[in-house]
């Protein structure tokens, strides 16, 4: 009798305490996804203090490197050791390098720290998608979709604002430091009320694999960084990253379909929902990124708007994208029903986009407002609901590296996205401004075709109508390039096959703990 009182307290008190620990979650995806947007926007303030202007670029991109190529390494871990312990490891990792990039002393100690950090957040947005995967069937997951896409729309809009306060008020190093009373509320929350079933595993994990995993992922990244700006895309540069990283990501594939605990295992694609859903991914975050990248430069340059408040500009798509996530999980929560969403998303997305590069330079801001909306509704059918399929697609002991696969493919959409969109928009820029401005228009925008508003306003008033046409032209090539490849999520969405979401159910006593059937949300304590 006194068991029967035990359990149906302890089930009384798991409402309550998922509660707490997706409070734990956001705080953590909040931390991933604020960091880059904050320290955005000081670092003109820090270039200014720490001097090494040639190696800017480098205080970004160290951090996605080490985030790109940890990933799939900390979806594993958490697998085979546990996600508790792979979740807190990756935050004390992140809040230490942190702590000292806000030491940093001069700008490599900077690019150095901003790696450290990078390798704990690799860890962090993967964490929360599979911690949520262990405590909450796929059927009732849709609940959570709008706290997850709140959170994303939050640290897109009040990142430069948090960013800006920061940096005026209490100095650059605090955009760091900022992280350290977060991180350990998370940590706090997370070790009190967070548990999860014990994992020991006696396989080793997959060095090789990691490795040549880490060098093709860095190739990919660095061509997409470094292509059409520090070295030519048929540079002799380019082509050796190009070559290592296909060379690196054939090997793996290689390995992995021999390797006693590959650290991705290649059964995960035999799903056809969980490939299509990878795809869908990739192609979101080559849109999404791109988007939130030439929005706020086309409204700041063509609109007049003010670039204070950029995060404020794109709030027609976060709002849209917000709304209809909440909208979508609630419908996939009560009918357990999905495939309606990435054909509706992706056919927004494709309209969307071919609306923004509609826009010129006498497009009001309520019409571009109107478009930015469309494009909105459109990722908010598909931002959650690919997680969501994806991690229906899998075994449970799969969770961890279905959660890293997703978030990996979108993180390198996102790099080819800005790359791309970026690489078409600043050629499209030069050539506009040296038809409209001849030799002034050449010179205005021979080292970046992106102009900050101090410099558009020192333009002579030819040069700046000039730049305007060129920024409205640049912007229709990138969002219409955009539309292009958002057809390919549309081709992928119409293949998807509805397989019923996994619903809430007792688990039978002596069901082992990678079994289909899910699990309570609190199971054991650690």
């Amino acid at each position: 009798m006194a068991d029967t009182q035990t359990t149906e307290t302890e089930t009384e008190k798991q409402p309550r305490s998922v509660r707490v620990v997706l409070l734990a979650l956001m705080i953590t995806m909040m931390l991933a996804m604020l960091d880059n947007m904050i320290v955005g926007t000081a670092m003109p303030t820090i270039v200014g203090e720490l001097g090494g202007l040639e190696h800017l670029s480098w205080v970004v991109t160290s951090y996605t490197l080490a985030t790109a190529a940890s990933t799939p390494i900390w979806g594993k871990i958490g697998d085979m050791y546990g996600r508790k312990g792979a979740f807190m490891s990756s935050i004390v990792i992140f809040l230490i390098g942190s702590a000292l990039s806000g030491m940093a002393q001069n700008m490599g100690e900077l690019i150095g720290f901003r790696a450290v950090q990078g390798l704990g957040a690799g860890g962090l947005m993967v964490g929360v998608m599979a911690i949520i995967g262990d405590l909450i069937p796929p059927r009732e997951r849709g609940k959570y979709q709008g706290m997850m896409a709140g959170v994303m729309a939050l640290a897109m809009i009040g990142g430069p604002l948090v960013g800006g306060t920061i940096t005026d008020n209490w100095g650059w190093r605090w955009s760091f430091y900022i992280n350290l009373p977060l991180g350990v509320v998370s940590l706090s929350l997370i070790s009190a009320v967070l548990h999860l079933p014990k994992k020991r595993s006696q396989s080793r994990i997959d060095y090789l694999g990691a490795t040549l995993l880490t060098v093709g992922i860095t190739s990919i990244v660095l061509v997409t960084t470094w292509g059409g700006t520090e070295y030519a895309w048929t540079s002799a540069r380019i082509m050796e990253l190009i070559g290592i990283g296909v060379a690196s990501l054939i090997g793996f594939v290689f390995w992995q379909t021999r390797a006693a605990e590959p650290i991705v295992p290649l059964h995960i694609f035999r799903s056809r929902n969980f490939t299509l859903m990878s795809l869908i991914g990739f192609i979101t975050g080559f849109v999404m990124f791109g988007a939130t990248l030439f929005l706020p430069l086309y409204q700041q340059s063509v609109q007049g708007a003010s670039a204070t408040n950029s995060g404020l500009l794109l709030l027609p798509m976060l709002g849209a994208m917000l709304v209809t996530s909440m909208v979508a999980g609630r419908v996939t929560t009560n009918s357990g029903r999905y495939y309606v969403f990435p054909v509706v998303g992706s056919v927004l997305m494709v309209i969307g986009l071919y609306l923004l590069s509609t826009m010129d330079t006498g497009t009001s801001r309520l019409t571009s407002g109107v478009f930015m909306a469309v494009v909105g509704l459109g990722m908010g059918c598909l931002m959650q609901i690919t997680m969501l399929v994806a991690q229906n697609s899998v075994e449970m002991k799969d969770m961890g590296v279905a959660s890293s696969s997703t978030t990996l493919f979108r993180t390198l959409g996102s790099s080819f996205g800005v790359a791309i969109m970026g690489a078409l928009f600043n050629n499209r820029v030069q050539d506009v401004m040296s038809e409209r401005a001849g030799a002034l228009g050449s010179k205005v925008t021979e080292r970046s075709a992106q102009l900050d508003a101090a410099s558009l306003a020192k333009l002579p008033a030819a040069a700046r109508e000039a730049y305007q046409h060129a920024v409205s032209a640049g912007t229709h090539s990138a969002f219409l390039l955009g539309a292009v490849v958002a057809v390919g999520a549309l081709a992928a969405a119409v293949f998807v096959k509805e397989v019923p979401l996994k619903g809430a159910g007792p688990q039978k006593p002596d069901a082992p703990a990678g079994a289909a059937a899910p699990q309570p949300p609190v199971v054991e304590a650690v």
